[in-house]
């Protein structure tokens, strides 16, 4: 079965981002989380909805250019 919750780790690394910049990232908002228990986690669709962002922000930006 596929998690659909990651630790903070694992979400970083699946993003490929620091650990740090995830805290950073969920701290601005810009990726959903969720807390179990006192554990904070990290829906799956909320890491594609992001990348999802990302690259619409960045075909907006090449658009306009």
């Amino acid at each position: 079965m596929t998690k659909l919750l990651l630790n903070v780790e694992e979400a970083a690394e699946v993003i490929g981002v620091r650990r740090s910049t995830l805290y950073q990232l969920l701290t601005a908002g810009e990726i959903e989380s969720v807390r179990v228990g006192r554990s904070r986690r990290i829906p799956v669709d909320a890491l594609e909805s992001y990348v999802a962002r990302l690259r619409e922000r960045e075909a907006a930006g090449t658009a306009s250019s």
